[in-house]
């Protein structure tokens, strides 16, 4: 007891202070946010973006934050191409709008309807910018935050962007837009303008930061670099012989090669064929589950060079999902080599979940390279390295042991870095010192629990 002879009340009274003031704070910030996320997609459509916003929405409303969420009527649904115009879901304000879906299946349809939604998404704002005090805001369409932008000249309220995308430079890559076209020039302009006035931006990985950097460095501080992510409590791994889906299209007794999502311009799909082309004699089958430009690119392919290695199935409901994509001994991600740093896929994330081993087909300079590296969960692939992918095939297929090490390790290290919980976590932390920068209140990571 000697030691508090040496101790000064007051000191100890002030400590006491400081903590719970820092308490108090931090309790604060999450009970003061009101936000209101802006996307096009959200469920019952089945796009991957959607189905992430809305796992986030879901843990930020468990951490206090008061969330609108407005979104169009889907357009890539399977029971209904309707939903309620409002609607509440854990305590989640969800208003659509009125938007139709025109030809959604092409470039031009999609522009229209993206150009369509920003316009409502506007008026959205005009109406109902007094309920929330800052906005969250995706690139599905592309150019959705420039109504954030908006907002914030004309209401004052702080904005983040989420990156999914990079454009024009996607665009550009793929050939839809020349490089010197006026187009995108403006865009350019536009996106250097949302991105200086933005209170946050948000890219989904080291890469794509790279890339906005390079067109505006002056926003390097404020770009935080947060993963997409899976649900391992809703994505189990399942035995084949115990999975209702192998069984329902005989993948139980083949070792099977799953490429589960989009199939879009984006994803490089020649290397997959190369390597069925190379496996067409051997017990190995290839399943392409979901949709995109390529798929039916792909389909013609397979069926003029006669493979029988291929099952092509439509996207599946999410209820499914924990069947099909377990329903594999190995899974598929790619990236085509002139998006490298533009696009992320996150059907990653999904795989990892499954525990399953997984093959990732990219550039040499990608980042998938170092991640999969750090979750020893399967192996890497230069784009057009068909040879060498169907030599892993083999190599699993051989030893379905070591796939099974890979796929617990790769499970493990989502369950560590990439799960709504932590991912949600980082959310917030953003939010927060957007929301609280301009009154000077610093939440450090470690308040954010």
């Amino acid at each position: 007891m000697r030691f508090k002879k040496w101790i000064n009340p007051n000191f100890l009274q002030s400590i006491s202070t400081q903590l719970n003031a820092k308490t108090q704070s931090s309790a604060k910030t999450q009970q003061s946010i009101k936000l209101s996320v802006i996307t096009q997609f959200f469920p019952p459509d089945y796009a991957a973006t959607g189905q992430l916003i809305e796992e986030l929405v879901k843990q930020l409303g468990k951490q206090g934050v008061d969330i609108e969420v407005f979104t169009s009527q889907p357009g890539y649904a399977f029971r209904s191409d309707t939903a309620p115009a409002v609607e509440w879901a854990d305590q989640i304000r969800i208003q659509r709008s009125r938007t139709a879906q025109l030809w959604p299946g092409r470039i031009r349809g999609k522009a229209v309807n993206g150009v369509l939604y920003t316009l409502r998404a506007t008026l959205y704002l005009l109406k109902a910018w007094r309920r929330n005090n800052i906005l969250l805001l995706t690139t599905a369409p592309p150019f959705l935050p420039v109504v954030g932008y908006l907002a914030y000249i004309l209401f004052r309220l702080p904005y983040i962007c989420v990156l999914y995308d990079l454009y024009p430079d996607i665009a550009i890559a793929l050939g839809v837009i020349p490089k010197r076209n006026w187009l995108v020039g403006l865009w350019r302009v536009i996106n250097k303008q949302v991105w200086l006035n933005a209170k946050g931006i948000i890219v989904l990985s080291p890469a794509m930061k790279q890339q906005v950097i390079v067109h505006c460095p002056e926003v390097a501080e404020k770009i935080s670099v947060i993963h997409s992510w899976a649900n391992p409590e809703a994505i189990v791994p399942i035995a084949k012989r115990e999975n209702w889906f192998a069984w329902k299209y005989n993948l139980v007794n083949k070792f099977t090669v799953l490429y589960s999502g989009n199939m879009g311009r984006c994803h490089d799909i020649d290397t997959i064929l190369e390597a069925a082309k190379q496996l067409q004699d051997e017990p190995i089958q290839f399943v392409c589950i979901g949709g995109g430009a390529k798929r039916d690119e792909l389909i013609v392919e397979v069926e003029r060079l006669g493979l029988k290695n291929f099952t092509f199935l439509p996207y599946q409901d999410q209820q499914v999902l924990p069947y099909s994509l377990t329903a594999c001994d190995l899974s598929l991600v790619s990236v085509d080599a002139t998006t490298e740093g533009l696009v992320v896929p996150s059907k990653l994330y999904s795989a990892l979940a499954s525990g399953r081993p997984i093959a990732v087909i990219c550039s040499e300079t990608s980042y998938l390279r170092e991640l999969m590296a750090e979750a020893n969960c399967g192996g890497t692939f230069d784009n057009g390295d068909g040879q060498g992918l169907a030599q892993f095939i083999r190599f699993l297929n051989r030893d379905l042991q070591i796939g099974d090490q890979m796929g617990k390790a790769g499970r493990q290290y989502l369950r560590s870095h990439f799960t709504p919980k932590v991912i949600s976590q980082q959310y917030l932390h953003v939010l927060q010192q957007a929301l609280f920068s301009d009154e000077r209140i610093t939440v450090s990571q470690s308040d954010v629990k």
